[in-house]
């Protein structure tokens, strides 16, 4: 990647970071601090449904920038899981906030005896940050 294009990417990432810090874990079992950058909890209220968030464990380790995503509702003492797995319009919404818009992100669905289900509502996306990303013709997507 060339230097003025790199740098012009890195720019981009620190603002989303500067918008995003507030909604960032900062107490508890899954604290984390801005010295982590994009890695950590991110509590993202729904811009639709009052009392409903995101809940978005991201990292960017391991040669992929990986989002896990799935969704709480407040209640007046306690939260629970919201049980169903976001949409596709909640997961662009949650793309559009940790990737820039002309980044390409996956789900991936693995072979069955890959399956690792820890939580019946969450998807994930996923890009590799050391390769580019292959991508079907336009005209099959």
């Amino acid at each position: 990647m060339a230097g003025k294009e790199h740098h012009l990417i890195l720019s981009m990432e620190l603002s989303k970071l500067h918008y995003l810090e507030k909604y960032r874990v900062l107490s508890g079992t899954f604290a984390s601090g801005p010295e982590l950058g994009m890695n950590g909890v991110f509590i993202i209220p729904h811009p639709a449904q009052k009392k409903v968030e995101f809940i978005c464990i991201v990292s960017d380790k391991g040669g992929w920038k990986h989002i896990s995503v799935s969704m709480q509702r407040q209640l007046p003492r306690r939260k629970e899981t919201v049980k169903r797995c976001p949409t596709w319009d909640e997961m662009c919404y949650i793309k559009q906030l940790f990737f820039e818009a002309e980044e390409s992100a996956v789900q991936y669905h693995p072979p069955e005896s890959q399956y690792k289900n820890l939580h019946p509502f969450v998807l994930h996306l996923w890009r590799p940050l050391e390769i580019e990303m292959p991508f079907p013709p336009l005209d099959y997507v």
